[in-house]
């Protein structure tokens, strides 16, 4: 499983390497439009959200910087309640030790660093690594062919098929990776019609430490080069009218590398070579030996790893 990457956000970083890619403004603006109480805020990598502040069209880009507002007021609530929570816990423990004023104080001070930390990363302007990461549930562009010309789209990375009932999101909580094995079984639907690319510097993993506790690992390709990720993706229609359209994908996984394995994790991602781009994109459901044949010809960079912070 791929469950995080870091990953191409911003269009300003598709078009250096794909000049002629173009966005689907319609889309972001749809999937970003922000409405209190009524259309939460899709989630996304900052470096996105920013990008559409800085390019966006200005009603989107109006809308946008009032959800920042709102989120950071909600934030600065948050603190102020933790706060106090603290607070009272530790004059009560001046008088009597008791574990759930311990416990509030601990979960307290937890919640006002995080928000803390949400509340600067929503202020700060200047680019940070970590403003480019994705985990499953959140939107990343997807780069797709529609009508003959490479298009970025927001898709949410975690797959529901066309014609899958919404459940399928906690039924199959893993639907954000696809095994090569099952793509003609689960994903028959996609595989050989609906394919896409994600481009990512960097992708992590869950794997167990020696001492049998869980760890992340970061892998970078040694050569420096983006990764070039086939995935697959949908585009969901609720059949009663209530749900919003949903882009979704997931992200296409082999059997592991030599040094992913000898790092104990079972799947890697599939790294195409850029020769195959547009055979990849515009798939022939007849021929899927084709298709195949380009994971043969994969990628072989050496994943360097390390445990991420």
């Amino acid at each position: 499983m791929c469950y995080s990457a870091q990953v191409y956000a911003e269009l300003k970083r598709y078009q250096r390497l794909f000049p002629e890619v173009k966005m689907d403004v319609e889309t972001y603006v749809k999937t970003f439009w922000w409405d209190r109480g009524k259309n939460p805020m899709a989630k996304a990598p900052r470096a996105l959200i920013r990008e559409l502040q800085e390019l966006g069209p200005p009603d989107l880009v109006a809308n946008l910087l009032r959800a920042d507002a709102a989120a950071i007021s909600a934030l600065e609530q948050e603190v102020f309640a933790q706060r106090r929570r603290v607070a009272d816990a530790e004059r009560k423990l001046l008088t009597k030790v008791t574990k759930k004023a311990q416990e509030d104080v601990r979960i307290g001070s937890t919640k006002v660093e995080l928000a803390m930390a949400r509340i600067a990363a929503l202020k700060r302007t200047e680019a940070q690594p970590a403003d480019s990461r994705i985990f499953p549930g959140i939107y990343a562009p997807v780069l797709i062919v529609e009508n003959g010309q490479l298009v970025l789209k927001p898709m949410r990375y975690q797959c529901r098929p066309a014609g899958k009932p919404a459940f399928y999101d906690t039924k199959f909580p893993g639907t954000y990776n696809a095994r090569r094995d099952n793509l003609e079984g689960f994903w028959g639907g996609l595989f050989g019609f609906s394919h896409g690319i994600m481009v990512a510097d960097r992708f992590y993993e869950n794997v167990e430490g020696e001492d049998g506790q869980n760890k992340r690992l970061e892998f970078v390709p040694s050569t420096g080069e983006p990764m070039l990720i086939a995935c697959l993706w949908s585009r969901w229609k609720d059949p009663k009218g209530v749900e919003p359209d949903l882009l979704s994908f997931a992200a296409i996984t082999d059997e592991p590398e030599p040094e992913v394995a000898s790092a104990g994790h079972d799947r890697t991602i599939i790294n195409i070579k850029p020769e195959h781009l547009a055979a990849w994109l515009n798939p022939d459901p007849a021929n899927l030996a084709a298709l195949y044949a380009i994971f043969d010809d994969k990628r072989h960079p050496f994943y360097e790893y390390r445990e991420a912070a």
